[in-house]
C-alpha cells in the first residue's frame, strides 16, 4: 500500500514564508531585494576556509568520533566555560549539522507523544515541525508588544500544564531582536525549576549583540545546568550558514539518548569541516568583532530609514540581525502588507504574523542578509512604497 508514515502526513512541511512566495518572481527574472531570510551577507573568514582546506589536504576525510572530533569538542568545552559560564566538559558537547540538527536531536530524544513544548511568541516557527515529528505539541505563550516583548512569569506560567515537558527559548530573539535580561532569564529559570521542566535554548545569535549588552546563557543560572540543552552554531557569527555545523551543550545524563538520534541520522558531522569550526573558535577575536560591527552599522541605517516612513515605528534591535517594525498604524494585516511590498516594491520582508499572533502588526526585516548598497536600494524602495499615499 502506498502511504507515508502518519508522523509525516500529520506534520506540516517546513515553511520559509515569503521566500517561497517570492519564488515565482525570482524565476521570472525580477530584481528582488531579500530582507526575509536570516542569512549573513558576509563571506566566511579566510582563516576558517584555509583551516578546512589544510584538513582536506592532510587526509582528514574519513570517519570521525560520533559526537565530534576530540580536538573540536575540547575547544568548544573551553569556549562554553569561559564565554558562556556553562560548566561543560568535552563529554557534554555534541557537534551537529547546524542548530537545526541540534534541535531535532533534542526534541526526538527528550519528547514523547502527548508532551507539550512552550514556544515563546513571537516564536521561531522552524522549531514547530521538529516538535511535531517527535509526537509532541507546541503551545504558544504570547509576550506583550506594548511591554516591549518582555519575558514575564504571568505570560508563561498559565500555559504550563500536566503535559508540559519543555520550554523552547530563543535568545537573542528571532524575530524581535530582544536580548533577554538576567531578570527575565531568572524568571524563566524559576518556572523551569518549580515545574520541573526542561529548557531548549537556541543561542545561535549569542555573539550578535549591540550597544554594550551581554548575552547570558540560561544554563549558567543556578539549578539550570542539568535541565538545559544549549544549542549554538557557526551560522550567523562566522557567516557559515552553508557549512551546516553547530553544537549542543547537554547534561551528561542525556548524552547517550542524543547520540542514539544523531548516530542514526547522520553518523557524525563532516570530518574536515570540523577543522574549520575549530579555527573559528580559536581564531582572532577581531574577525568576529568586525562582522558584528558591520551588522551594527546596517542595523542603525535600516532602523533610521524605517522610522522615516509613514505608519512605521521601529525600535533599535538589541541583538540578532532583524528589525521588527510596528506597522499597525497602516491599518493593514502584516501578511497583506508583506504581500503588497513584494508585489509593488519588489522587496521581500516577512509578515510578523508568521511568528505567531503576538507578531501581528509587525514586519520582520533582515538587515544582515544584503550588502549595505542593496540595503540602501531596499530602503529607497520601501520609502517610495510607504510614501505612495502621503
Amino acid at each position: 500500500m502506498r502511504r507515508v508514515a502518519r508522523r509525516i502526513s500529520d506534520t506540516p512541511g517546513k515553511s520559509f514564508g515569503m521566500y517561497q512566495k517570492a519564488a515565482g518572481l525570482r524565476g521570472a527574472g525580477h530584481d528582488l531585494i531579500h530582507l526575509e531570510l536570516g542569512r549573513p551577507a558576509a563571506d566566511t573568514p579566510e582563516h576558517i576556509k584555509q583551516a578546512t582546506i589544510a584538513a582536506l589536504r592532510a587526509g582528514d576525510v574519513h570517519y570521525s568520533d560520533l559526537p565530534g572530533t576530540p580536538r573540536l569538542r575540547r575547544a568548544l568545552a573551553e569556549k562554553l566555560r569561559t564565554r558562556n559560564a556553562i560548566a561543560a566538559t568535552p563529554e557534554n558537547v555534541l557537534v551537529t549539522n547546524g542548530l537545526t540538527h541540534a534541535a531535532f536531536a533534542v526534541f526526538m530524544a527528550m519528547l514523547d507523544p502527548g508532551d507539550e513544548v512552550i514556544l515563546i511568541d513571537p516564536h521561531y516557527p522552524q522549531h514547530i515541525g521538529k516538535i511535531e515529528l517527535a509526537g509532541a505539541r507546541p503551545v504558544f505563550a504570547a509576550l506583550d508588544p506594548s511591554d516591549g516583548f518582555r519575558l514575564t512569569a504571568d505570560r508563561i506560567e498559565p500555559h504550563i500544564g500536566r503535559h508540559t515537558r519543555m520550554v523552547a527559548l530563543v535568545n537573542p530573539v528571532n524575530p524581535t531582536g530582544r536580548v533577554f535580561s538576567r531578570d527575565e532569564l531568572d524568571t524563566l529559570a524559576d518556572l523551569a525549576c518549580r515545574h520541573d521542566l526542561l529548557v531548549f535554548a537556541d543561542e545561535v545569535y549569542e555573539d550578535i549583540v549591540y550597544d554594550g549588552r551581554r548575552h547570558l546563557s540560561i544554563a549558567s543560572l543556578p539549578g539550570m545546568a542539568e535541565r538545559t540543552f544549549s544549542a549554538f552554531a557557526f551560522t550567523k557569527s562566522y557567516a557559515m550558514d552553508g557549512w551546516r555545523i553547530g553544537y549542543l551543550a547537554a547534561p551528561g545524563w542525556a548524552m547517550d539518548a542524543l547520540l542514539k538520534i544523531t548516530a542514526n541520522d547522520v553518523t557524525h558531522v563532516n570530518t574536515f569541516i570540523q577543522a574549520g569550526a575549530q579555527a573559528a573558535i580559536a581564531g582572532p577575536p577581531d574577525v568576529l568583532a568586525a562582522l558584528v560591527e558591520e551588522d551594527r552599522r546596517k542595523r542603525d541605517f535600516v532602523v533610521q530609514r524605517l522610522n522615516q516612513m509613514p505608519g512605521v515605528r521601529c525600535p533599535l534591535p538589541e541583538g540578532a540581525i532583524y528589525a521588527f517594525p510596528d506597522i499597525s498604524a497602516t491599518g493593514l494585516p502584516s501578511q497583506r502588507l508583506a504581500d503588497m511590498i513584494l508585489e509593488q516594491a519588489r522587496v521581500v520582508v516577512e509578515a510578523g504574523s508568521f511568528y505567531g499572533a503576538a507578531g501581528e502588526g509587525h514586519l520582520r526585516v533582515c538587515f544582515g542578509s544584503e550588502t549595505l548598497a542593496r540595503l540602501e536600494e531596499g530602503m529607497d524602495r520601501l520609502g517610495r512604497f510607504f510614501n505612495r499615499d502621503a
